[in-house]
């Protein structure tokens, strides 16, 4: 059984490794000069390889489709992929929020742990090598065209992922290859990108990181929240919370964003709270008596916000300013602009229609002999390891399925 994957992305390493495991006499081409150039920047160079989790967080850390991969996860689970690593010679170790990375904090050794496996299982690796055309005989995979030289095969795993960072090959006209043999292809949406907002104070906040914090997102449809870590950028935010959300909201046309700063306070309480810094404070100006509540940098933008003048004694501060001051606190405004450019998010939203792919084979329905994992799949999930999980996990559904 002659098999070709294209990609040498996680998903595709996996499936060549597979493929080649279950009796197939495997290539694996790649675009670009080497394997896993995603792979090398992922988890900001450590590789956050996975998620130590079961099913169940899995699947509910899935934004999009989550269903299609029950059967997927089920076969390869985060286990697995640490195990897998782990046999080539490369210690994994599980951080907070059961991210996995290398205990050398480089994910150069997991590329290296995939080339050890795919030499093992003596799969054949062409570097450079573009795919131009897919080849069918009566509606079945024979052959493929790349590099302008026709190579014939008896099964195709498409594994190049998606449009995100393409400067690491993810440029995006496999889909367009893939939509010539009658595919669907949903559309590109960012995901796991930054928010871009309107507000002027941005640039002086630029570099403010806020923890334990609540981003809040009022969309057409529904109001996510998320609570943990942010970051003010010269042109909006970012951070893990922002990242979540904007996964969240990127089909939906956004209508209210805002921040509570003190989510672990309701508002009694915070009033409360805010009373007692006043009275210690009374005699100060508004600015200098809150220092207790926010960073330095923030005082200045939330005095702004409030109206109060910032000169003003805090014993001669009215009770309604004081409200106003309070609600700013639960309820700091963003005026939202857009999401970040496709090209700078972690992963893509959209790709091949999973109504078209066999869940417990990622064969398609409508071409034999054509396989698909990883991005190219109209699949995401959240930050934490999630989303090469599913690369792995439908790379090894494609390669055990593609050599029977």
């Amino acid at each position: 059984m002659k098999v070709i994957v294209v990609g040498g992305g996680p998903a595709g390493m996996m499936a060549a490794y597979w493929a080649a495991q279950s009796g197939g006499d495997v290539t694996l081409i790649e675009k670009n000069e080497k394997l896993g150039k995603k792979l090398f920047i992922t988890g900001k160079g450590r590789c956050n390889l996975t998620n130590n989790c079961d099913k169940n967080i899995l699947i509910n850390n899935v934004v999009r489709n989550p269903r299609f991969l029950y059967k997927a996860f089920n076969a390869f689970m985060p286990q697995d992929s640490i195990d897998f690593i782990e046999s080539f010679n490369t210690p994994l170790k599980t951080e907070r929020g059961g991210r996995v990375f290398p205990v050398s904090d480089k994910s150069s050794d997991v590329i290296k742990a995939f080339k050890k496996a795919l030499d093992k299982a003596k799969v054949n690796v062409i570097t450079d090598c573009t795919l131009n055309r897919i080849v069918l005989n009566q509606n079945r995979i024979s052959a493929i065209v790349a590099n302008g030289n026709n190579i014939q095969c008896d099964k195709l795993v498409v594994a190049c992922g998606g449009v995100s960072y393409p400067a690491t090959g993810s440029t995006g006209e496999i889909f367009e290859i893939i939509k010539d043999l009658g595919h669907t292809v949903t559309p590109f949406f960012p995901a796991l990108v930054p928010i871009e907002l309107k507000d002027e104070f941005c640039s002086r906040l630029a570099g403010l990181s806020l923890k334990n914090v609540t981003l809040c997102c009022k969309t057409q449809k529904n109001i996510f929240r998320e609570f943990g870590e942010m970051l003010f950028t010269h042109t909006g935010i970012s951070g893990p919370i922002t990242l979540t959300i904007s996964s969240k909201i990127n089909r939906d046309s956004v209508e209210e964003i805002y921040l509570d700063l003190k989510p672990a306070l309701d508002m009694l309480t915070l009033e409360k709270r805010v009373l007692r810094d006043f009275e210690e404070n009374k005699n100060k100006h508004f600015i200098n008596a809150i220092g207790g509540l926010f960073p330095k940098s923030l005082i200045p933008v939330v005095v702004e916000l409030s109206g109060i003048d910032p000169y003003k004694t805090v014993n001669s501060i009215t009770k309604g300013e004081r409200n106003v001051f309070v609600e700013l606190i639960k309820k700091f405004p963003l005026s939202f602009k857009s999401l970040g450019s496709i090209k700078e998010g972690i992963i893509t939203s959209g790709g091949v229609a999973v109504e078209e792919i066999n869940p417990k084979t990622m064969e398609s329905k409508l071409v034999n002999g054509l396989f698909f994992a990883g991005e190219m799949i109209d699949v995401d999930a959240l930050t934490g390891g999630f989303n090469i999980q599913i690369a792995l996990s439908t790379g090894y559904l494609a390669g055990i399925n593609c050599a029977l």
